[in-house]
């Protein structure tokens, strides 16, 4: 049944599959809302504009009839089985889901059996991995040969960065494409459609927009709740917030974005421990806190924060934010919480350097425009007999033989390359001295590069 749901969609240069049979009131009506309301076409999704719209990648693979493997890569509740589906009913393949949380060695086998009895019947396959990041060492053994053979095309789903948590053989044979959380235009569009499906009363601003704040950009949740809503108001003119107060309750206030918005309030963190005021960064933190933000989320955060706004100018931030993270991990909450709180204020204390954060983005922008320039000769390896006959490695300078420890006067950048100064330290914390040693190299540098 859940193949057929998806078949109307033509393979460019063929005749359209016949009409898909359609589910009974009677099948969907015991159904979440969200299963009610999952899209049978690529047009009846709701956002990913980036890849869906014309021209994106998505679309263009749709329309040309290139199914290739990926990773679809983002937050809950953005579409991601939806589009999987999508994708196997356009090439009318058969669609196998496999979960790597629940399945194990067995079922990949089991998976590979179906495709390969679907290959003898001339029709193609696609794998679906729900939470692929979850992968262990077994599966990804067991499923890549598969893959690389082309026996069925792979489609994963994850949450978490792919370039850490997958594979990185099963990574390089898919293409990894980003989904974003549905934004407020994108839910209020949802909302009118499970309103129009179940002839709900009408919601009022103030309303949908609490709704659409405590859903977060995540579709399933938005329409959980509005199913809730809905059927806990009975017979009433118009849905209000205190009907959404009445069907959430707790839930509504400790994730309610509305007016305090999620993404804002932990700006204003970051933006007071930048600033450097401990008692701003404190009641930021405390408010994400109640507010039921999950700890870990605040302190991956912080790390984030010891890095970018603070960096060598006092280089133990990273450190106690990373013993906050590791300590959190053994207390939980709320015990826990208080080594977050010590992180914040002693980062808000810090001097503040956001030196190394602009040499990386500048160096990688560089590279980004770039040509591929090779490395000198003198800086390369030479394990072998022919490179040392090449010259690789010649002339190298071992700079623990040089005096004070420095080769003055060597390069190590590529030939014709002018110094680019990425990074440069401010006059803060432990940079100050830094900018002094790096300066007294530099002059080094610059005399035994003069004329003799």
């Amino acid at each position: 049944m859940t193949e057929s749901l998806f078949d109307d969609l033509p393979l460019p240069g063929r005749a359209a599959p016949p009409a898909p049979l359609q589910p009974s009131g009677a099948e969907l009506a015991g159904a979440p809302l969200a299963e009610r309301l999952r899209p049978r076409t690529l047009d009846d999704v709701i956002g990913q504009r980036h890849l869906l719209g014309p021209g994106k990648p998505l679309r263009t693979a749709f329309e040309t009839g290139r199914l290739h493997s990926m990773i679809l890569w983002g937050p809950p509740g953005v579409g991601k089985t939806t589009l999987a589906r999508l994708m196997a009913g356009a090439f009318d393949a058969q669609f196998i889901v496999l979960s790597a949380v629940l399945g194990g060695v067995k079922d990949i086998r089991e998976a590979v059996d179906r495709a390969q009895a679907a290959r003898g019947a001339g029709r193609a396959s696609v794998v679906f991995v729900d939470e692929v990041h979850r992968f262990n060492k077994a599966q990804q053994d067991a499923f890549l040969p598969h893959v690389e053979a082309g026996l069925f095309t792979f489609i994963g789903a994850t949450t978490e960065n792919p370039s850490f948590e997958v594979n990185s053989a099963l990574l390089s044979r898919a293409t990894v494409h980003v989904l974003k959380a549905l934004d407020a235009e994108d839910m209020a569009a949802l909302i009118a459609r499970a309103q129009a499906l179940l002839a709900a009363p009408p919601l009022s601003d103030a309303a949908r927009d609490r709704l659409v704040g405590y859903a977060d950009g995540d579709a399933r949740r938005l329409l959980n709740a509005y199913d809730n809503l809905v059927s806990l108001a009975g017979t009433v003119p118009a849905l209000d917030e205190a009907a959404l107060e009445r069907s959430l309750g707790e839930q509504l206030r400790r994730y309610d974005k509305g007016g305090e918005q999620f993404y804002d309030t932990i700006s204003a963190l970051h933006k007071s421990v930048r600033g450097s005021d401990p008692d701003a960064a404190l009641y930021w933190l405390a408010r994400m806190l109640d507010g039921g933000v999950d700890p870990r989320y605040i302190i991956r955060r912080v790390v984030r924060m010891a890095s970018e706004d603070i960096g060598l100018a006092d280089p133990r931030a990273l450190r106690l934010s990373l013993d906050a993270a590791e300590t959190y991990e053994r207390l939980g909450s709320p015990e826990g919480e208080l080594t977050i709180a010590q992180a914040v204020v002693y980062l808000a204390m810090a001097p503040k350097s956001n030196a190394v954060y602009g040499a990386w983005n500048a160096v990688r922008a560089f590279v980004k425009q770039d040509g591929t320039r090779p490395v000198p000769l003198h800086l390369r390896n030479a394990p072998t007999r022919l490179m040392k006959d090449l010259d690789y490695g010649r002339d190298y300078r071992y700079a623990h033989d040089e005096p004070e420890g420095f080769a003055a006067g060597e390069s190590y950048l590529p030939e014709g390359m002018a110094e680019p100064r990425f990074y440069r330290p401010v006059r803060r914390g432990l940079e100050l001295r830094i900018g002094e040693r790096l300066q007294e190299l530099r002059d080094l540098n610059e005399q035994a590069r003069k004329p003799r």
